[in-house]
């Protein structure tokens, strides 16, 4: 919540498709010591809500820590990603966080910011050896969709029920969440759609129109992130399936308040505030060989009608 060869295309959009921002403060370029004296390059995945947030959170927290922070967005292009590193790495920057397009484009990333001495310090995933990375804040992808999966089974007790499932864009976050969603459904549960919505609002919708007209029976909906989500309900609505159910990923003010309406059934709390935040303060640490956990794990909430008030903030103000 697939990793093909895909997400490897389109390299000629790693020049052109990549923006470029100094924010912050604190010292000189470059630098592994004291937080004043810290620069941090940030490659951002993509334009969605999420890392609209998380920006805003790695931003917030580099004024917090006194530390420079340069900024790129790879628009979800394996190619813009290895070239916005090279750029960061080009600056001299103390570090990289990465909030990565794809899983099979790090192998390529870290192998360049190693060869460079530069570490990287990735958010939501990580590796498998995390001998070759600075750190990271680890989100459980699949406990998130095993966790909208659980609510189902919940939900549905022992009836047979239908379950389509709007995915994100291959690879990555999406590819991690609905496996986790689907390994978790009870047998009882049959997936009878699966189709990317490309985190796009508008795609998700065509996806969501064309599933309810295969499937007019269909019962549940798992939907990669909130923006999605509202689109496969405005579908869903438009053909008469308002009992549908949608489970979904984010946590955001919005989606708190669908979950309120009933829109959607459920969420998980995935925020974007705490791992931006997160990424730095232990990136800074970790620069400065302070006692601070390599891998930290982010908390995950599923969120209903009955514990909204404990989701926690998804967005900085």
């Amino acid at each position: 919540m697939r990793l093909s060869a895909r997400s490897r295309r389109a390299l000629f959009a790693a020049v052109t498709g990549s923006t470029l921002v100094l924010t912050g403060c604190g010292g000189t370029d470059g630098g592994s010591g004291s937080a004043g004296s810290v620069s941090l390059g940030f490659v951002n995945g993509g334009d969605t809500s999420f890392h609209s947030c998380l920006q805003k959170a790695v931003e917030g927290q580099a004024k917090t820590s006194g530390a420079k922070v340069y900024t790129a967005n790879s628009h979800q292009n394996a190619g813009t990603e290895l070239s916005n590193i090279e750029d960061m790495i080009s600056r001299g920057v103390g570090a990289l966080i990465v909030q990565t397009v794809n899983v099979d484009a790090l192998k390529g990333d870290i192998a360049k910011a190693k060869a460079a001495g530069t570490p990287i310090y990735l958010t939501s995933v990580s590796t498998g050896d995390s001998a070759d990375i600075l750190g990271a804040a680890v989100v459980d992808l699949k406990k998130v969709g095993s966790l909208d999966a659980s609510w189902i089974a919940q939900d549905a007790g022992t009836d047979a029920v239908q379950v389509g499932i709007v995915a994100g864009a291959p690879g990555a976050a999406s590819d991690l969440l609905v496996g986790g969603f689907e390994g978790a459904l009870p047998a009882t549960a049959k997936v009878v759609a699966n189709q990317p919505g490309m985190f796009n609002p508008a795609k998700a919708q065509d996806v969501a129109e064309n599933m309810i007209q295969a499937h007019p029976d269909l019962d549940y909906a798992f939907v990669a992130n909130e923006e999605m989500a509202f689109a496969v309900r405005k579908a869903f609505d438009a053909a008469g399936a308002k009992d549908v159910k949608i489970v979904t990923v984010n946590g955001t003010d919005e989606g708190l308040a669908a979950v309120r309406g009933g829109q959607f059934a459920a969420t998980v709390s995935n925020s974007a505030k705490t791992i931006g935040e997160t990424a730095v303060r232990n990136a800074v640490g970790l620069l400065g060989k302070e006692k601070v956990d390599k891998i930290a794990d982010i908390p995950l909430l599923l969120v209903t009608k009955d514990n909204l008030s404990e989701a926690p903030q998804y967005c900085p103000k």
